[in-house]
């Protein structure tokens, strides 16, 4: 009987439904002839784009927020032909991606096949290799509905978020082709607010003091590091402060006053996970956040090579730390024959999650075959695939080898009051730094033979001191890589979210790529601002991020899907209604002039979807000017600021100043090429300082950006004003005068506010 049962099984036929067609040839190598391999091109099914019923959204808000789901129009064929097929077939598995996002394909496939349900089963395999598919062939289960639950919930929020509150933006703005997200619009914040970091930020200037000093003529440097036992970095504010340093050194005696060697051990780091390899790939490789996920998805589906199509790595949409047993065992002895016993740790390398809200059903992003070096396979791979499997390999490799060691040895050298510092250190044991390093840094290749032999008490010669000149600089932009660790460390998105989040806002022309960087343009400045002024909720990070660990706690049975979604409805669409009711149109000013009659030139929408610049005086004048107007403009002011001389002379050399503009802003550098000294710029009103009779008053930005006016003493002095002084001084007090820019008018006040003296200024008639 059970002979029989085998032959009859033998003849039994699957089909497996897979999400993808570049994975068939992949797994049909591997099960065989009695399986049939097709793929249902992503999801099949999504909410309507329209249903009277349910407010056009696709789902019942009165009826618990049941989703009502439609085939997809360009799908009907692959539902019929998936109906068709799995009619003659005994087994049916559904081998969708191991996410929520494959859980929910998987069971939007399920629910368009007429068959039974016995003849269903659910499969999953985080690497296709030979063992991974055959086991999950061997152990089907069923669909995890609470995956399925989180997902539809994710879904529901976003296009709940993207259809109320992108009419808002239509209403104000005038430009339908406008869109806010749930997750894309708090990454365009980030953004936003980090260029308005950059925009405010003042420069400030510091010196440091290096030394060349020589023992038994060997030269090395130092830095000057304590006054008095207390630190003195950045706090040497200007080249009289720096001077003062070095005309007191040159008469010190130095003399060498502590000597430490330490040997440190430099740990692994954990293989990749998505976002990691995303921020890898971008500094290694010079590679796009979207440009590394579909390499990493080619090498994940199938590579053809001499046996046939094989799957290189792991699932590549993780945030799982984890590796597994069969692969750390591949992992070591593939380390022992090849860098010998020293390079393996002495107990393996294991890693943990880091932090909570990690899907840890998965494993890291890792090499299926380890035993598979880049070199070996390289003739397969195009220039893309290589690199960034190499990348992954070395990487996997390196953390399961042992510990690097380092020599780190510190020279502290005194000089009277001074303390001077220098160190350096040598790498003593490359360990897993044979393979990779985390780091660009390459202080570990310093020779230590850099650093003479010293002791404690040994006196050393001073034959240089080179005071050095620097400005703070401000945070730098976002590149693809750092947004996406910002958005990891904020707990905004998930792996298989952040290339698509930042493809959507340089799309919609919300932000824009310039080497490598992420600028805002007007248009997303401006829908930011909008949006975070009017739905503070809706683009709060931790609020964001708070959605994203309940959309976890579904998927964990430890909160109900609908419920989740209430919670959230009704006091958003209380926002949502309050604000549409006040919505007034706004205008995005440009900082140009209309060339005809002067009027701000405001950013436009035409009918069909394209921006312009178009004047303010519409319709009275109907100007308009192309978008790259505003580009141009900028580069041109830019390119005229460089230029432009000031009236001040160099404190250093006596030269000429001109003002220069850089990445970080404006600022004043002396015209003499051997001098370059430079100053951060401040704007002078050219009034003189009431308070200490001094300094004069300069323009200043705070650190949020608002404009004031203070003395360019400070800290010294510490007045200050709202307002732009006018010179003048109040007949009825004696205080300064300033200018107040008012929609009704400027108008000249007393910068005292008990005295309340006004007047309107008088304009120029032409």
């Amino acid at each position: 009987m059970a002979e029989s049962v085998k032959k009859q099984n033998k003849k039994e036929k699957s089909l497996v439904i897979v999400e993808s067609p570049a994975k068939s040839k992949t797994i049909k190598k591997i099960l065989g002839d009695g399986y049939q391999i097709e793929a249902s091109f992503g999801h099949i099914r999504n909410l309507p784009a329209k249903d009277p019923k349910t407010d056009n959204l696709g789902f019942d808000v009165n009826n618990n927020f049941e989703p009502k789901f439609e085939i997809i129009p360009g799908k009907r064929d692959v539902v019929k032909k998936l109906n068709t097929l799995a009619q003659k077939f005994d087994n049916i598995y559904l081998a969708s991606d191991p996410d929520r996002e494959g859980e929910a394909i998987a069971w939007h496939v399920r629910q368009v096949l007429k068959v039974p349900d016995e003849k269903i089963k659910r499969i999953e395999f985080n690497e296709i290799t030979p063992k991974a598919v055959k086991y999950s062939v061997e152990h089907p289960r069923m669909i995890n509905m609470d995956m399925v639950q989180a997902q539809q919930t994710r879904q529901i929020l976003d296009k709940l978020v993207g259809f109320k509150l992108s009419p808002v933006l239509w209403k104000q703005m005038g430009n339908y082709n406008l869109s806010a997200g749930r997750v894309q619009s708090v990454a365009l914040r980030m953004i936003c607010e980090r260029e308005d970091e950059i925009e405010a930020f003042v420069p400030q200037e510091y010196w440091s003091i290096h030394a060349d000093l020589d023992k038994d003529g060997k030269i090395f440097e130092a830095e000057v590091s304590k006054y008095k036992d207390k630190p003195v970095e950045k706090n040497i504010k200007n080249q009289q402060e720096a001077q003062k340093i070095v005309d007191y050194l040159q008469n010190a005696d130095f003399t060498v006053s502590k000597v430490t060697n330490k040997t440190t051990k430099r740990k692994p780091t954990a293989p990749f996970i998505t976002s990691t390899l995303q921020r890898a790939a971008s500094s290694k490789l010079g590679f796009g956040v979207q440009k590394t996920m579909q390499v990493a998805q080619r090498l994940y589906e199938g590579i053809e090579l001499e046996s046939g199509a094989v799957g290189l790595i792991t699932y590549m949409r993780t945030d799982s730390v984890r590796v597994s047993d069969d692969a750390m065992a591949m992992a070591k002895d593939f380390i022992l024959n090849n860098f010998g016993e020293k390079y393996y740790p002495e107990t393996p390398n294991i890693y943990a999650k880091g932090k909570q809200n990690v899907q840890d059903a998965h494993e890291a992003i890792r090499p299926s075959y380890p035993e598979r070096t880049p070199e070996s396979i390289k003739q397969y791979l195009d220039n893309d695939q290589y690199k960034l499997y190499k990348l992954i390999w070395e990487k996997f490799m390196s953390s399961q080898m042992a510990n690097a060691e380092v020599a780190n040895k510190s020279i502290e050298i005194t000089a009277g009051d001074y303390t001077l510092k220098a160190g350096t250190s040598k790498v003593t044991f490359d360990g897993f730094l044979k393979l990779y390093n985390d780091s660009d840094d390459d202080r570990e290749k310093t020779e230590e033979s850099k650093i003479p032999d010293l002791e404690k008490g040994d006196k050393v010669i001073c034959r240089k001191l080179t005071p050095k000149q620097h400005f703070t600089q401000p945070p730098p932009r976002y590149n693809e890589a750092s947004l996406v660790k910002a958005l990891e460390e904020y707990g905004i998105g998930r792996p298989s979210t952040y290339a698509t989040i930042i493809t959507v806002i340089q799309t919609r022309k919300y932000v824009e790529k310039k080497d490598k960087t992420l600028f805002p343009t007007i248009l997303g400045r401006a829908v930011s601002k909008q949006l975070v002024t009017q739905f503070s909720d809706i683009m709060d990070y931790k609020f964001t991020a708070g959605m994203e660990e309940k959309l976890d706690k579904i998927a964990d049975k430890k909160a109900v899907w609908n419920k989740v979604l209430k919670d959230f409805y009704d006091p958003f669409m209380e926002e949502v209604n309050s604000v549409m009711k006040t919505a007034r149109k706004i205008n995005i000013e440009t900082g140009i002039n209309c060339p005809n009659c002067g009027q701000p030139m405001v950013v436009r929408t035409s009918k069909f979807g394209t921006q312009f610049l178009g004047c303010s005086n519409y319709p009275d004048c109907k100007t308009a000017l192309p978008m790259n107007v505003l580009s141009a403009q900028n580069e041109e002011n830019q390119e005229e600021k460089q230029e432009e001389l000031c009236k001040e002379k160099c404190e250093k050399c006596g030269a000429d100043m001109v003002f220069k503009t850089g990445p970080y802003g404006k600022y004043l550098e002396c015209t003499n090429p051997d001098c370059k000294h430079r100053k951060p710029y401040r704007k002078s009103t050219g009034v003189k300082c009431p308070k200490c009779g001094k300094g004069e008053i300069v323009e200043r930005k705070s650190k949020r950006g608002t404009v004031f006016y203070g003395c360019n003493t400070y800290p010294d002095c510490d007045f200050v004003l709202w307002n732009e002084p006018t010179g003048d001084v109040c007949p009825q007090c004696g205080s300064l005068l300033v200018k107040k820019v008012l929609k009704k008018g400027n108008v000249i006040t007393c910068s005292n506010l008990k005295c309340g003296y006004k007047k309107e200024v008088e304009e120029n008639a032409e």
